[in-house]
């Protein structure tokens, strides 16, 4: 088989797997609701629940690319398949709080951080030569943000067409066609392991990271993406609820954010072989806080939600591979999925934060708007910690 052929199949193979994981991921928000009517736990809770699965999510993400750096990404991603179907279809069944905790906010969570972006993203580093690995970054997480696109509206059809039971069943069922999806990267496992014999340790390895002031200013930004995208994910079917609009609305812009990060994802990952990657970052993060003053302003009509996705998704996900790209510049790829685990671990802290602080924002005042504003004050603090950070002009990356 040629390299590009090779190239190509891991490429598709980890950018379907993040597609199925991250869209059934980013389409729960459209559960908050039927959640909340069905149990009648109150929207705090569920918003809890969610906010819980945002840090399990990230939690799990170093745990599972340090076993990923240990045992090859196929083993990983089949248990998470398991368990996130498993934490989706017993869902419906729970009736308390402690129990909607558990299997939304932790089981299902941590399954799907079993085929998430550290696993992915290490995976497809270790394999690919240094010129490649920017670009499908871009293209991995694309898959993401195509996954979203395609699972959003569809389970907003389910719940309106068969319940929400039905729908949350046929996405457990859905997570199980990453199994499948997997099998392209059990190739060349044995000798990647093999090649890697002899480097430095992983304590080692992660003590160096942590001594390093770069690392921890990707830390603090990702932090910042984290409760943004938390908190719009699980609440902007509520403030779509609040301004009178249907819920048609809500899913058609969770699945405009999708589309658009399709094309910031290739683009940012595409101009990551020629820019500083710190910089895109600074101009990602700069985006999303005139972005939401901007919608702030504007009358929230079917239109303003729209085109505020649309912007919004250009930025979406598009920092996960210059943070990613960054990582490996600093550090390496030999425990990429380790290293780049701990950073999303503090995206998912900020994510937890901002999905139970927005729950906790309506609860008390009946609206998101100083939620909004936190966000302007994050987003910019986070463009400008990013400048700080130590980073030669673009060549090729230190394998």
């Amino acid at each position: 088989m040629s390299a590009r052929r090779q190239y190509w199949m891991l490429a598709i193979a980890a950018a379907s797997i993040l597609a199925v994981t991250t869209g059934l991921r980013n389409a729960l928000g459209l559960f908050v609701s039927p959640l909340n009517t069905s149990t009648g736990l109150g929207i705090v809770t569920v918003s809890f629940a969610l906010a819980v699965g945002q840090f399990v999510w990230g939690a799990a993400q170093p745990i599972f690319g340090a076993l990923a750096d240990r045992a090859g990404s196929f083993r990983i991603i089949v248990t998470g398949a398991v368990l996130l179907a498993l934490g989706l279809a017993v869902t419906p069944l729970m009736h308390t709080s402690m129990g909607l905790v558990l299997f939304l906010g932790v089981v299902s969570a941590a399954g799907a951080g079993g085929g998430s972006f550290s696993v992915l993203m290490g995976a497809a580093a270790q394999r690919l030569p240094p010129e490649r690995r920017a670009f499908a970054s871009g293209f991995i997480n694309a898959g993401g943000s195509f996954g979203q696109f395609v699972f959003a509206p569809v389970a907003q059809v389910l719940i309106s067409a068969f319940g929400w039971v039905t729908a949350l069943l046929t996405l457990a069922a859905a997570a199980l066609t990453t199994i499948p999806l997997a099998l392209p990267l059990r190739a060349r496992e044995s000798a990647q392991k093999a090649a890697q014999t002899g480097s430095i340790t992983l304590s080692e390895q992660t003590l160096i990271a942590f001594k390093d002031r770069s690392y921890w200013c990707l830390h603090a930004g990702f932090f910042t993406c984290g409760f943004h995208i938390a908190f719009l994910v699980t609440h902007l079917p509520g403030e779509v609820a609040l301004c009178g609009l249907p819920a048609s609305v809500s899913a058609a812009s969770l699945a405009l954010i999708g589309l658009s990060n399709i094309v910031g994802s290739l683009t940012v990952g595409w101009l990551a072989q020629t820019y500083r990657m710190k910089m895109l970052l600074v101009w990602i993060y700069a985006t999303r806080a005139v972005a939401i003053a901007l919608y702030l302003l504007a009358p929230h009509a079917p239109l303003t939600f729209y085109l505020f996705a649309v912007v919004l998704g250009l930025s979406w996900l598009a920092t996960v591979p210059p943070t990613a790209g960054l990582v490996g510049k600093l550090f390496g790829t030999r425990y990429l999925a380790t290293l780049f685990g701990l950073t999303l671990l503090a995206h998912q802290i900020g994510g937890f934060f901002g999905a139970w602080l927005g729950g906790i924002a309506v609860a008390s005042s009946g609206s998101y708007e100083w939620m909004w504003y936190a966000d302007i004050v994050l987003a910019t603090a986070a463009s400008l910690i990013n400048l700080p950070i130590r980073e030669a002009a673009p060549q090729a990356a230190t394998a």
